[in-house]
């Protein structure tokens, strides 16, 4: 079959089964090679998605606050060796003095999360006694977390911390005296061409902004109806996560990074580059970079590198495929949009379905 034909014709059957909502984009180079948008925007007006559509990206967004954080590495306003709770002159709490920038952006560095998602705690709970719309700046995390036991000493172990993260945003903010958004926008967004992508506050009308729904099940599993994430976490994005990008915004983003426009080469090298192994996988291995995890094969080859993100209403992933330069861009406005196509795609592109056969671009009009 076609790999074309094969890929619409999951995403349709996916989206008939309600089973995903969003936008697909796969490029290599400048080329299109497949984008499509299913489901909708608004399920209470059925406005339907469209590859124009801006989409809450999760974690997605800690790619933009490690190319951040790096940026203030390569003015020299600090290093990867730079003592986090010194620097951000934080007393009273259960970090480490040892933790560095380093572990922040390797999550190595142990402290406690305000959700232990690794130990099955579940993001969306902190809410339930706490109101969403009190957290909207980046010091109005720490609370959540900077009081929480240590769950290894920084640089004994790897365990994924999102409260890392805001860290990092907050050293961002220190050293240039901007909001971590206002950086974001005009050292990131504008450098990159990332025209159409911003921090949406959920509480607001926003053009073009999908609308996060996850689907509610009755007793005998048949879909009963839709729930909004707007109390699932807090109503604009931080460092660690809820910048809006559209799919196209989010390729360009990756290839502005390997272009080496944001961030000098050898920093460039060190964020495409592994830098702790995290678990063992089989036939392949999970590590982290900056930002990036990377699955490496037996041979020690990099297959790809990619930043996923997730939440209630919520899931994305840019991967990318060195072998090919092919970058694979999903976002979903649902929990569990993107997880088996995001593997169906890599399936394709490991197996050479697509090749170098650049012509197969999708049959949708440019918008």
């Amino acid at each position: 079959m076609n790999t074309i034909k094969e890929l619409t014709h999951y995403f349709e059957e996916r989206e008939k089964e309600d089973l995903f909502s969003g936008v697909v984009l796969i490029t290599q180079g400048p080329e299109r090679l497949f984008e499509a948008a299913y489901g909708y925007a608004d399920r209470a007006w059925l406005i339907p998605n469209t590859p124009a559509m801006r989409f809450d990206t999760a974690s997605i967004t800690k790619l933009f606050t490690s190319i951040a954080t790096m940026q203030m590495i390569e003015q020299g306003a600090l290093s990867f060796d730079t003592g986090v709770i010194d620097f951000l002159g934080i007393a009273d709490t259960t970090i480490s003095a040892a933790v560095t920038v380093y572990h922040l952006l390797t999550h190595s560095s142990g402290i406690g999360d305000d959700a232990e998602e690794e130990a099955g705690e579940n993001y969306e709970d902190i809410w339930r006694a706490k109101p969403n719309y009190s957290v909207t700046e980046t010091v109005d995390f720490l609370p959540q977390f900077v009081h929480k036991p240590a769950n290894f000493a920084p640089g004994e172990g790897v365990r994924y911390c999102n409260c890392s993260f805001v860290l990092l945003g907050l050293i961002v903010e220190k050293i240039t005296g901007m909001t971590y958004r206002d950086y974001v926008r005009e050292h990131i967004f504008a450098r990159a061409g990332m025209n159409d992508s911003d921090f949406y506050r959920m509480d607001r009308a926003e053009p073009n902004v999908a609308t996060g729904y996850d689907p509610i099940y009755d007793d005998q599993g048949q879909l009963a109806g839709w729930k909004k994430n707007i109390y699932s976490y807090p109503p604009v994005g931080s460092p660690d996560g809820g910048a809006h990008v559209t799919a196209r915004d989010l390729d360009r983003f990756l290839r502005t990074v390997h272009a080496g426009e944001l961030l000098s080469p050898e920093l460039t090298r060190a964020f495409l580059t592994p830098q702790l192994f995290y678990r063992d996988k089989g036939d392949w291995s999970m590590h982290y970079g900056f930002g990036l995890w990377f699955y490496v094969d037996r041979d020690d080859r990099v297959v790809c590198y990619q930043k996923e993100g997730i939440n209630a209403g919520a899931s994305g992933t840019v991967r990318y495929f060195p072998d090919w330069d092919i970058n694979v861009c999903i976002l979903s406005n649902m929990e569990t949009g993107a997880w088996k196509p995001i593997w169906k795609i890599h399936d394709l592109i490991v197996q050479h379905a697509f090749g170098a056969k650049l012509e197969m671009i999708s049959p949708m009009s440019e918008s």
